[in-house]
């Protein structure tokens, strides 16, 4: 069981969603709570919903130098979660280049800028807590999707890379693989979305596999077997099924 009373948590992508819920659950525990994103004004409104003590920092992980001040700023934390994402749905057929390379940029690359400041200084006291958020997307190719779940399999694979150099030490290293969820990024989905989770229930089962040794967890569970299986399927299968 992990103990959340006095240790400092930062989110990053947590003004709203998803983030925002999760920071509610980890403040409700006890733990001291810095909300991060690029809206100032969300974080304000996030911060003042938390019940326990909670500041926020605004970030843009796509920028370098605005990532470096946002970690010099917060200093030291216990633990580290990246929730931050963007999405805009179309595929190989319609490639839309600027928001092809800004999905790669904050949903993949931010993600390595954020841990570049953070990592050192955990290894280097050999403690530390880091969940990276990915998705159920990101287990294998999908049609319409040419941005965002590429960088989910890249966020898994970081995540496991991750795990395969720290699970020995003090630094644990965790990923989520959520699947669908009410926020503004599925809105704009014009196809049926099963087993859809509200913020609210995608932060608890998040929190809870958070609380555990676990390095992985991919949910609604019974969804994730579909993804997770499709791994075994050879490609004239798979892509008849699923490709366009």
């Amino acid at each position: 069981m992990r103990e959340w009373q006095g240790k400092r948590y930062w989110l990053i992508g947590a003004s709203e969603g998803l983030g925002k819920a999760l920071a509610y659950q980890l403040s409700r525990a006890g733990a001291e709570v810095i909300l991060s994103a690029r809206s100032e004004g969300k974080l304000v409104e996030a911060v003042a919903e938390m019940p326990g003590r909670a500041s926020y920092q605004a970030i843009d992980i796509a920028d370098h130098e605005s990532v470096k001040a946002a970690a010099a700023a917060i200093g030291e934390v216990d633990g580290l979660v990246l929730l931050a994402g963007v999405y805009w749905p179309f595929g190989a057929d319609a490639w839309d280049a600027d928001n092809a390379v800004a999905m790669a940029d904050i949903n993949f690359t931010g993600f390595m800028r954020v841990l570049g400041q953070v990592v050192p200084s955990m290894v280097a006291r050999d403690a530390g807590h880091i969940v990276i958020t990915s998705s159920l997307t990101g287990f294998r190719g999908l049609p319409s999707s040419i941005g965002y779940t590429a960088s989910k399999a890249a966020t898994m694979s970081l995540a496991e890379c991750m795990y395969a150099d720290l699970r020995k030490t003090g630094v644990d290293v965790q990923v989520v693989n959520p699947g669908f969820i009410k926020t503004r990024l599925t809105d704009k989905n014009d196809f049926d979305m099963p087993f859809m989770m509200q913020p609210e229930q995608a932060a608890q089962a998040m929190f809870d596999h958070m609380g555990t040794d676990h390095f992985k967890k991919s949910f609604p569970m019974v969804f994730s077997w579909l993804f997770r299986l499709s791994q075994f399927l050879p490609d004239w299968a798979y892509y008849r099924l699923f490709g366009k």
